[in-house]
């Protein structure tokens, strides 16, 4: 039976149960009892003036009511599926998709939501189908609602990975992203979450052996962010799309417009059948899945650059920019007109 070390944290006058991974592995109930004192004390030296009233060691089972929900989409590569809103007063920040693959040595998780309750959720839904340890996180791109939570798996000894560009990218955000959390969700919901920075980058290919268990990782030029990253699977052909793909949930432009059309055409050279995106509440099959958003960014820059021909200036053009495709997708008053902004200044400079 696994254990897991349970921590009360208290952070000021909040204090909360954290789920403190061992970076050793799974461990029995005397093996986390022998050293859960000074794991409890060291991990919670990185959090100034907290103090820790418990510290117990938590069966498996007894933790399962916080585990996220995953579905197994085939034999080993699990998803959890975040829900379509807006991190928004009232939500817990649960809004990107996440999800492991396990091998025959090891697991290796892709993406960790927004907070470290959040992370912490799929941590236990790891635990919850093998013992295995993690060897690898794996970050698509710098976005709050798929990094923050990014400290529980280093926690449980998993080497951070991501595109180049991503470290730089996220330290200029940082400080606005946790401002941002705890304005938007509180205290509450963000205790405990601190980011946590890439150990492994890689600016073109990488590939991880998780134990007849291959990942190919890709970074991208410049696309929905300046740093896109996909894992694809080989044993299922399922690739993790990060935001390069949405499904239900308006895209949300970054970085280039041009980049990402170009990216998206690029894919559908590559062995992929089936998709899982950062949005979007289903594994769809591929190129298929990935044409809802080439189509609304195809049309999105055409409307722009024929807009930029008549000479309309900003303001006008964002007003009608996109919407034909209004009722395709949700949250489109909100993230439309920024994708149509982004557009406007990128393609005004052709």
């Amino acid at each position: 039976m696994i254990f897991e070390l349970v921590v009360t944290l208290c952070l000021g006058e909040i204090c909360q149960p954290r789920v403190v991974p061992n970076p050793a592995g799974a461990q029995t109930e005397a093996s986390c009892q022998r050293t859960a004192q000074s794991r409890a004390q060291a991990w919670a030296s990185g959090f100034p003036n907290a103090t820790t009233p418990g510290i117990t060691c938590t069966a498996i089972e007894a933790l399962s009511d916080r585990a996220a929900t995953v579905i197994e989409t085939s034999p080993g590569h699990f998803v959890h599926f975040g829900k379509v809103e807006s991190v928004s007063e009232g939500s817990d920040g649960d809004v990107a998709n996440t999800g492991f693959i396990i091998g025959q040595r090891s697991v290796a998780v892709i993406d960790s939501g927004t907070t470290r309750a959040n992370a912490e959720a799929l941590y236990l839904a790891l635990r919850q189908q093998t013992d295995l340890p993690v060897s690898a996180l794996i970050l698509t791109h710098m976005h709050p609602d798929h990094v923050l939570g990014a400290s529980v798996f280093r926690d449980a000894g998993a080497l951070v990975i991501s595109s180049a560009k991503m470290p730089r990218a996220l330290a200029q955000r940082a400080a606005g992203y946790m401002a941002g959390m705890e304005r938007l969700i509180g205290l509450h919901q963000i205790h405990g979450t601190v980011p946590a920075y890439p150990d492994v980058t890689l600016s073109a290919e990488m590939t991880l052996d998780l134990g007849d268990r291959v990942l190919d990782l890709r970074a991208y030029p410049t696309a929905h962010t300046d740093n896109d990253l996909t894992v694809l699977d080989r044993a299922t052909a399922t690739m993790w799309m990060g935001d390069l793909v949405f499904l239900e949930h308006t895209p949300a432009l970054d970085g280039s417009i041009n980049g990402w059309i170009d990216a998206l055409t690029g894919l559908a050279a590559l062995p992929v059948e089936h998709m899982v995106p950062g949005h979007g509440r289903m594994v769809s099959a591929f190129p298929e899945g990935a044409a809802p958003t080439l189509e609304y960014l195809t049309s999105i820059r055409r409307q722009t650059r024929e807009a930029l021909e008549k000479g309309e200036s900003l303001s006008q053009a964002v007003r009608h920019i996109g919407l034909d495709h209004a009722k395709d997708w949700q949250m489109f008053e909100e993230f439309n007109p920024r994708n149509a902004t982004s557009a406007y200044v990128e393609l005004e400079w052709e």
